[in-house]
């Protein structure tokens, strides 16, 4: 049986390789959309304090409870309750596995820049049947990978993140060369968009919202770390990485063109910029970042998925099939599942594609129940032993977490509830399980 271990070099891949995914390459044309550059600094610096104020959370927790693995499941049990733990378990496995499909849709949509002319489509938007056929393919050679191994597949995963790099700092060196600060003044005090600078702010800061889902990677994986503290060192330097790239992309977009000109470009937006600096090798460079991007960014977030299943079923929140693990210490079950769900959402794309958006849109609000409870148990242990510094830190975190539930807006937070509920038949099928193999085990002895 593979005991292997996850170094912090790799837990810190895995942790910017789920955050930095599709959305970076469209972020210039979001952000230019809805925001003038004062705004956009704004927004940043907000988010920013929040991101890190989250992430500071994390790694506290991980040193001040070392007792408790796969945090977004755990924290939420310690904290509050076996229900509310199951339910953050089976709102992030559902966001995960639902999510991850849209990078499989992207990476085929991309590779039909390549082969797709006006007379032949092959691959169109990721939803035509030959979409559906390589990207089965992939699915199926990710599931494999990752039955190799979790540290096996994290070490992919390491390579591919250092290869999605490297289009990230082409585009950061040729942007700071071509930089007109003028231009950038120009867009700092732009008027065009005629709304107050408050509400754009907010309006940046919806997008944002999405752009650091992976965030607690390291901590989901604790149970596989080599050294306990890195998960939070991870955790903290994969947020600082992501976000430097995620201000550096779109605050020297802003002195490339005026806001409105990116505002109209098409996406992925990062490819029109650099097209424009160094011509058809910069669309190249970018799209092929952005193929790369995606895979490992479902590599990591299959990863994520096959641990939180196999963590709740520990404590019978999940049926306790998902206790099963293969000859390598992989949860089998948990990834046929995640697998099985990604291949009939693919399906479902290639002949219902407007209706898995809108799932999709769903159950990433799903996430954020997750990350407001693990800031609200950091509160809740802080206040318990009176650590004025770790109140405030998870005071702040807790403001940025409701903040976020709030952004999301109602009517979103109201359908995805239904999901939740949806959960619960699996909680008590596996509560009464449970239940009923103690009482069998009583009778027995």
């Amino acid at each position: 049986m593979s005991t292997s271990k996850i170094g912090l070099l790799s837990l810190t891949a895995l942790v910017f390789s789920s955050m930095v995914g599709s959305g970076v390459f469209s972020l210039p044309q979001n952000m230019a959309a809805v925001a003038n550059g004062s705004a956009l600094l704004f927004a940043w610096l907000i988010t920013g304090v929040g991101i890190i104020f989250l992430a500071i959370s994390l790694l506290h927790l991980t040193r001040q409870r070392p007792d408790l693995d796969g945090g977004i499941y755990n924290y939420a049990r310690e904290g509050f309750g076996d229900l509310i733990g199951f339910c953050s378990a089976w709102g992030y496995w559902l966001c995960t596995t639902v999510g991850i499909v849209g990078y499989v849709v992207i990476a085929f949509s991309a590779v039909g820049m390549f082969t797709d002319t006006p007379e032949h489509t092959y691959f169109g938007e990721g939803n035509t049947l030959y979409a559906l056929i390589g990207s089965s393919i992939f699915v199926w050679l990710v599931h494999w990978l990752v039955s190799r191994g979790i540290k096996e597949a994290a070490l992919v995963n390491l390579l591919a993140t250092i290869a999605k790099i490297v289009p990230l700092v082409v585009f950061i060196l040729f942007s700071f060369v071509a930089f007109k600060l003028e231009l950038f003044k120009l867009n700092f005090l732009d008027t065009s968009l005629q709304m107050p600078v408050w509400q754009q702010v907010r309006d940046v800061m919806l997008i944002t919202l999405w752009v650091f889902t992976g965030i607690e990677g390291a901590v989901v994986l604790s149970s596989r770390a080599k050294r306990r503290n890195d998960i939070g060192k991870a955790t903290l330097l994969g947020v600082l990485l992501a976000l430097g790239f995620y201000v550096m992309v779109t605050v020297l977009s802003y002195g490339i063109n005026t806001r409105a000109e990116i505002a109209g470009m098409h996406n992925p937006s990062m490819a029109s910029i650099l097209a424009q600096l160094i011509g058809l090798p910069g669309t190249i460079v970018i799209t092929l970042g952005l193929i790369i991007s995606v895979s490992s960014s479902y590599l990591s977030w299959t990863l994520f998925a096959t641990e939180i299943p196999f963590l709740a079923a520990k404590n019978g929140a999940f049926p306790k099939s998902f206790l099963k693990t293969n000859t390598n210490n992989v949860p089998i079950t948990s990834l046929w599942l995640t697998s099985i769900v990604v291949q009939l959402s693919l399906i479902a794309v290639c002949f219902f594609n407007k209706n898995y958006t809108q799932l999709l849109l769903i159950s990433s609000v799903m996430i954020l129940l997750p990350y407001f409870l693990v800031s609200a148990f950091y509160l809740k242990e802080s206040a318990r032993h009176k650590r004025g510094k770790h109140i405030f830190i998870a005071g702040i975190a807790t403001l940025y977490a409701v903040w976020l539930l709030y952004a999301a807006g109602l009517s979103l937070l109201l359908l995805s509830g239904i999901l939740y509920l949806l959960g619960l038949v699996i909680y008590f099928y596996s509560r009464y399980s449970v239940k009923r193999g103690n009482t069998e085990k009583l009778l027995n002895d």
